[in-house]
């Protein structure tokens, strides 16, 4: 299929048209106006409970109601929650918290931080808040989205990551201290996703800061974990960033993998980029090959092919929406119905279930509230407003709120066998599992936009068009709009090529007042050819050679690209013009 029919079906399993009357329990049918109610209801259990009992620190602890620092000490579920506010409706709450997050939220701090996390939760959750800040009604700065305060903290957040990429292979170390850089300790084993998962984000902060550093060394791990595939096409789930070296050779779409794969076609939608797609489409043909039975995936040998676990993880839930990204409706809907069954059996996904026994597996019988099967309904009711789906998040109310909700929020689940509970709450129950559960449920949301509204905004590069839709979820569901990167972007080149140009007409201006001077009593002015000369030979030769060389024409404006604009409607154009 033709990489831009990709991109379109990307960004149309947000725009399809939704199909009412789901059928319920004994033939009713799942109300979605009341079921949103519902999971707002959810929403602010948890999030209020959060506030009065652990704020600042990063995660609530329902049972105990207070809280504590997990993934460093960055106030992690306010920032992870922002942008769920404005999706359910709460500017006001909204404006509150980004005030709270510019005065309280401090990065200058001597704390161990995974850069995956930091990445995916922090930069990501600032990154889309910020994008989405003028439709929040927060005062913005001149030159917004190009800038503002939120942006500069997600900067300043990824900057502070971008120690962990100084390793021989361009591949990060999975830790790094926020101020002192890589610890001399520091185990140089990282897992596959913990690599491969920085593209969304980081080239979102370079198009909009003008900064290519953020993406090139995204680029740079990605190409990598390419080229350190096996010869049948798979990658294992660690590897050694300082010598490249496989470490943990077990290959599947689930744990320490799956958002590698992700990212590869979030980020080949979102930059328009064919070689990303193409890098997944193979790793989806060597998958299909030696993964899957039975619209189920299982783990093998990355070299041999073996299989070396016949498990389904509940992490690998997110394949049949990334499935429907490319438009595999039919095996992503298989799958999602595996996975179904096991929700039905235990009113959650457990995080390792046997298939071939049919249970749950020791000591992974958990379910910490994650949103992947939800995020896989999502995507597919908006693809193919199959009932079946709002079944699922009918389920996936009632069980939560059954079985988790407690008197300060929700916990996670530590064995689904009995129902025993957890003490914590993670921040991306907020970010994420609410979230999707919402949107499943309300077909009128600003982020399934089809293209039939958008704002126009001035920036100090042109004019942009914001807001028309085809939002990319980043793997925490922090949803950014795929326009924002045509905003800001200043190429060097653009920069120097003007300049350039500039110099030479004023040398020129002068040099032709000069000569003018001197001639204007002796005939009209001619060009002058001798050596030196801007018309002379070699001066044109070298002229053209100089134009050869440049990608883009001479004061040509950085505007984004006509194919892109065609995209965020959901247009297909298959010239090459």
């Amino acid at each position: 299929m033709p990489f831009r029919q990709l991109v379109a079906l990307g960004l149309l399993c947000a725009l399809l048209p939704l199909h009412h009357g789901a059928p319920g329990p004994e033939g009713t049918a799942p109300d979605p106006a009341h079921y949103r109610e519902r999971v707002k209801a959810m929403f602010y259990h948890a999030y209020d409970s959060y506030l009065e009992n652990a704020f600042p620190y990063d995660e609530l602890r329902p049972l105990t109601c207070d809280g504590h620092d997990t993934w460093g000490s960055f106030s992690l579920t306010l920032i992870d929650a922002l942008d769920t506010l404005l999706i359910l409706g709460n500017v006001s709450e909204f404006q509150r918290v980004v005030e709270v997050l510019q005065d309280n939220v401090d990065f200058d701090i001597d704390v161990n931080a995974s850069v995956f996390e930091t990445n995916i939760r922090v930069v990501g959750g600032l990154l889309s808040a910020h994008l989405l800040s003028k439709k929040a009604g927060v005062e913005v700065e001149a030159g917004w989205p190009c800038s503002g305060p939120l942006l500069r903290m997600a900067e300043e957040a990824a900057r502070k990551l971008l120690p962990a990429f100084q390793t021989p292979t361009g591949m990060p170390y999975g830790t790094v201290n926020l101020l002192h850089g890589v610890n001399p300790g520091e185990t140089p084993v990282t897992c596959t996703a913990g690599i491969g998962t920085f593209i969304v984000e980081f080239a979102t902060l370079s198009s909009l800061t003008g900064d290519p550093v953020f993406e090139d060394v995204a680029r740079v791990a990605l190409t990598r974990l390419w080229e350190s595939r096996s010869d049948i096409g798979l990658v294992g789930n660690h590897i050694d960033v300082l010598t490249g070296k496989w470490v943990a050779q077990d290959s599947g779409i689930g744990a320490g993998v799956d958002s590698y794969f992700e990212y590869l076609v979030k980020g080949a939608i979102l930059l328009q980029d064919k070689k990303l797609m193409a890098m997944f489409l193979e790793y989806n043909k060597a998958i299909r090959n030696y993964t899957r039975f039975d619209d189920w995936y299982l783990w093998v040998q990355m070299y041999k092919g073996t299989v070396s676990m016949t498990v389904f993880q509940s992490l690998e839930a997110y394949w049949p929406g990334l499935q429907s990204l490319i438009g595999d409706i039919d095996n992503a809907m298989r799958t999602f119905l595996n996975y179904y069954t096991v929700w039905k059996q235990f009113g959650g996904l457990p995080e390792f279930y046997n298939i071939p026994q049919g249970y749950t597996v020791e000591k992974r019988e958990g379910y910490p509230l994650r949103p992947e099967l939800i995020e896989s309904a999502m995507y597919l009711y908006r693809a193919t407003g199959d009932p079946t789906l709002l079944e699922l998040g009918r389920d996936a109310v009632e069980s939560i709120e059954k079985i988790s909700k407690v008197e300060c929020g929700f916990a996670t689940i530590k064995d689904l066998r009995d129902h025993k509970l957890d003490n914590r709450m993670e921040s991306f129950f907020l970010a994420e599992t609410v979230k999707y559960l919402y949107l499943l449920f309300d077909p009128a949301n600003f982020i399934h936009n089809n293209g039939s509204t958008f704002d126009a905004v001035i920036t100090p590069y042109g004019e942009c068009i914001l807001g028309a839709g085809g939002y990319i979820f980043n793997t925490e569901a922090h949803p950014i709009d795929p326009a924002a990167l045509h905003c800001c972007r200043r190429l060097k080149e653009e920069q120097w090529e003007v300049e350039d140009l500039m110099r030479e007409f004023y040398s020129l201006k002068r040099k032709r007042s000069r000569f003018q001077k001197k001639t204007m009593s002796s005939g009209p002015w001619q060009p002058p050819t001798g050596p030196g000369s801007l018309s002379s030979p070699e001066n044109q030769d070298q002229a053209r050679e100089k134009s050869a060389k440049q990608k883009i024409p001479l004061l040509s404006c950085p505007s984004q690209p006509f194919t892109s604009k065609l995209a965020l409607l959901g247009q297909v154009f298959l010239d090459s013009s």
